[in-house]
């Protein structure tokens, strides 16, 4: 006997319907291809354990499994309650007429209970893409997967219940999430404020501009003087998701496995990996590629402290996704794109030390160890981020200041007015959404300066010895800064503001 049942295989942050053909044959035997890794080539052990547990047998029979495509490969334990659906309709334990209207998906336990899976969200697009009936697949993913709208999800905790509802014997209800209702909870009181933030007036304008723009930025400063508190607090500045991006954080989320029961992401994901990390962690990849921190921070913020200690070589594979805001991983047989449009915030001392210039400091570097330190972030990468600004100590009458700062929620407004009008500027546009994102083109056409900024700009240039890239950098920002004075035209003003945002590149600063 001869029966088809669907599962789904993800590949980057698509799905593709796996065909898994069961067939019963005289003989005894167990045959699996299709490609299949260790982990479903193991399956058969737990099948045999689950089946057993739950009153039902291993046929002795020659069971043969085809998973078609039988070119692509597959991976992962999620298929094994596919294959047991199937090995016991076709060795005729159960009936279930209608199993080629559902993908079923999920991961054996030996008493047939259920463990979750990863890219629960990109199968159920799929499968509604492909005009399923339903899904079924464990209860621990069944939040995600229920964010697809108007597709039957049935989330189960074991192998029975999948049994039971084939059989007409027990009633399982479809999971309903209100996703609207999900991703408008309210954000107005975020677990770190800026309120919290005591003096540092300047780095929080800085940190506005950023967030107004999309802008990346590193903060340099010596230790204590609040780079990370700083850091940690910028997704509170920004604006609350779009529906759209929403779906495409979680999405990506979902295929990391990293959802944990929840169902659509509503606050932009901060991503902070320790600087031993490595270069297929941070990018992503591997001989099965997932995500990489760069793609967990996509629409959200990568946070690089203390960016001189990570590798020279992880730093660089690097530049390319900050250019094109996706990265692309080829292995022979296929290639895989991860959207990566994060910002990116990095944090660093000044010296070794860290105590820069400090008369009080009883630690001081000497000019050769200035020039190692600071020689492991290239130029190249320091020309896409768009704003350097020193962070200074807080003196201790700030410090002890007891009136509260400007709040998170009111810095947030004035940002979101500022992307509500970079919004309607390229509307037209499908990939630039704000000012960061322009190109050279676009920069010409909303950042054309008069002549005083134009003389203010060359001078600039001329001192500091700026490149192209860190003078289109500093368009941008200008262009953030009039978008927060809600000015038409770029004047000297957002100019000089924008051009005090390139500490690193001054002559001079290294003393």
């Amino acid at each position: 006997m001869l029966i088809k049942v669907y599962g789904s295989a993800v590949f980057g942050v698509e799905a593709t319907t796996i065909t898994v053909e069961v067939n019963m044959d005289k003989g005894i035997g167990y045959h699996l291809v299709g490609l299949p890794d260790n982990a479903i080539k193991e399956s058969s052990y737990r099948i045999a354990a689950a089946l057993k547990n739950n009153g039902y047998a291993m046929p002795g029979k020659k069971i043969t499994i085809n998973m078609a495509p039988a070119d692509l490969r597959k991976e992962g334990s999620a298929y094994d309650l596919t294959l047991a659906i199937g090995i016991l309709v076709a060795s005729a334990q159960i009936q279930a007429d209608e199993i080629d209207k559902y993908i079923i998906m999920g991961e054996l336990s030996l008493d047939g209970s259920l463990q979750p899976i990863r890219g629960a969200l990109p199968i159920a697009i799929k499968v509604k893409e492909e005009g399923f009936k339903g899904f079924f697949l464990p209860i621990q993913n069944v939040k995600e997967a229920a964010i697809v709208v108007g597709l039957d999800v049935y989330g189960v905790s074991n192998v029975q219940e999948v049994i039971d509802f084939f059989e007409g014997k027990g009633i399982l209800e479809p999971t309903t999430i209100d996703t609207r209702a999900e991703f408008y909870k309210t954000l107005d009181f975020p677990e770190f404020d800026f309120s919290d933030v005591k003096g540092q007036e300047s780095i929080k304008r800085c940190m506005e501009i950023a967030a107004a723009g999309g802008h990346n930025i590193i903060l340099i400063g010596p230790p204590g003087a609040g780079k990370t508190m700083l850091a940690k607090r910028l997704p509170s500045i920004l604006p609350p998701m779009t529906l759209r991006e929403a779906l495409e954080t979680t999405k990506i989320h979902s295929v990391a496995g990293k959802l944990k029961e929840v169902g659509l992401m509503n606050q932009r994901p901060f991503r902070s990996p320790h600087h031993t990390i490595s270069n297929v962690a941070l990018v992503g990849g591997g001989s099965y590629p997932q995500p990489g921190e760069i793609s967990m921070a996509h629409n959200g913020v990568l946070f690089l402290d203390e960016l001189p200690e990570f590798k020279r070589d992880v730093l660089e594979v690097m530049r390319q996704p900050l250019e094109d805001r996706e990265v692309t991983i080829s292995r022979a047989k296929f290639t895989v794109t991860y959207p990566s449009s994060f910002m990116l915030v990095a944090s660093m001392n000044p010296s070794p030390s860290g105590f820069f210039n400090d008369p009080d400091s009883p630690q001081t570097s000497s000019p050769h160890e200035m020039q190692r330190y600071l020689s492991k972030i290239s130029g190249p990468l320091l020309d896409r981020i768009d704003i350097h600004i020193e962070v200074t100590p807080v003196p201790f009458e700030k410090l002890s200041d007891d009136r509260k700062a400007e709040s998170s929620v009111d810095i947030r407004k004035r940002v979101t007015s500022a992307r509500e009008i970079q919004s309607k500027r390229f509307e037209e546009m499908d990939h630039i959404h704000y000012n960061a994102q322009m190109n050279t083109k676009h920069i010409r056409e909303y950042c054309a300066l008069d002549d005083a900024s134009k003389e203010l700009l060359k001078t600039a240039m001329e001192r500091l010895n700026l490149s192209a890239r860190a003078y289109d950098r500093i368009l941008k920002v200008a262009r953030t800064i009039a978008d927060l004075d809600a000015a038409p035209d770029v004047v000297s003003g957002h100019i000089a503001e924008a051009i005090q945002y390139r500490s690193l590149d001054r002559d001079g600063w290294l003393g």
